[in-house]
């Protein structure tokens, strides 16, 4: 019942991202693993970064930049890991609605994409997960689900 109700809300509330979110997945539905959880539908795939969007969530094999001599994770405890990441900021879709791509996404995408705060989180010792869009998926994928996020892993 409650998956039910998560998928109305990101089809209503959170609908702007969510088709954005559907395009995305129909455009690289063939040759990705797919499955539902907790009321999302979760795609693997081999680009170059994991995100979220309403209803869907995108997610890496392998995840990439992880400081592999410094943490002691599985392959798969990181793929889990950065599932409950991506899964809180799809809670996040449903808290903060039409504004999603304003609150969330612009300003992710600029800490993440941009050279100035690669460079800057390189040089200070600044994890990805410091910055408060990506702080509070962290929280909301644990608050959630009662599984560990990312923490302040460096990537």
């Amino acid at each position: 019942m409650v998956n039910i109700i998560i998928v109305i809300l990101h089809c209503t509330w959170g609908i702007i991202q969510t088709l954005v979110g559907a395009v995305v997945f129909a455009w690289n539905y063939r040759n990705n693993e797919h499955f539902f959880y907790k009321g999302v539908i979760v795609t693997r795939w081999s680009k170059k970064a994991g995100f979220s969007l309403g209803l869907f969530i995108f997610v890496l094999p392998e995840p990439r930049f992880y400081n592999r001599e410094k943490y002691s994770f599985t392959n798969e405890e990181l793929q889990e890991r950065l599932m409950i990441h991506e899964y809180g900021h799809s809670v996040q879709s449903l808290i903060v609605g039409p504004l999603y791509f304003i609150l969330i996404g612009l300003p992710s995408s600029v800490w993440s994409f941009s050279q100035k705060y690669n460079e800057l989180r390189k040089r200070n010792n600044i994890s990805y997960f410091n910055f408060f869009t990506e702080k509070w998926a962290n929280y909301m994928g644990q608050k959630v689900t009662g599984k560990e996020s990312m923490g302040n892993i460096d990537i």
